[in-house]
């Protein structure tokens, strides 16, 4: 099989699965080794993005890969598949995805403590959107329920890991951004939400 035809089949394989795949699991399905495939994978990804194809392919961390339509062609992919807008968040979700992104795995009870509010109900919205997901449990008295975000949230973001948030305090000393809350950044990044 040729270059040509291995990148064939790599779209092939992430297209149909929809969701991230593991390098490893591509390079087993093409028989080549993890090098390779992660350089064939470089390669669409760079020809995507110079193309300014209707898809892009994201990287999660070290090892995961998915197929996504390009955030800048969203509305006219919700038109043609008739679909509802979702709802925004609210400046609650905001802030209670902020709390954990930023400290995760956390409790509930450490959500609530920061904000100074029950979540319980913003909580199991997250987790009913897919957004966030239990994380085990924490080794506190009680044992309480731990959450993190989940790669949808990465996704939804745009962003490839949790290193991608941007930071809390603005090193730079940029005013603006440095006053700025953790719940505030997430909600610019929410004004360019895109759902897959």
């Amino acid at each position: 099989m040729n270059e040509a035809r291995h990148i064939g089949a790599l779209e092939a394989m992430l297209f149909a699965h929809a969701e991230p795949v593991e390098l490893e699991r591509l390079a087993d399905a093409l028989r080549l080794s993890t090098v390779e495939t992660q350089d064939l994978l470089e390669r669409l990804q760079k020809r995507y993005d110079e193309q300014e194809s209707g898809f892009a392919l994201l990287r999660f961390g070290p090892d995961r890969w998915q197929m996504t339509t390009r955030p800048y062609y969203g509305e006219m992919v919700k038109r043609i598949l008739d679909t509802r807008r979702n709802a925004p968040l609210s400046p609650a979700a905001l802030e209670v995805l902020a709390v954990i992104a930023y400290n995760q795995p956390v409790s509930r009870s450490f959500i609530e403590q920061v904000r100074g509010v029950d979540s319980s109900s913003t909580v199991t919205k997250l987790l009913e959107k897919g957004l966030i997901e239990e994380a085990g449990r924490l080794d506190l008295p009680g044992k309480p329920v731990a959450f993190q975000v989940t790669d949808t949230f990465l996704r939804v973001f745009g962003l490839g890991s949790l290193q991608d948030l941007p930071p809390l305090h603005d090193e730079a000393g940029v005013e603006e951004t440095a006053e700025q809350t953790p719940d505030e950044v997430l909600e610019q990044d929410s004004e360019q939400l895109e759902w897959k």
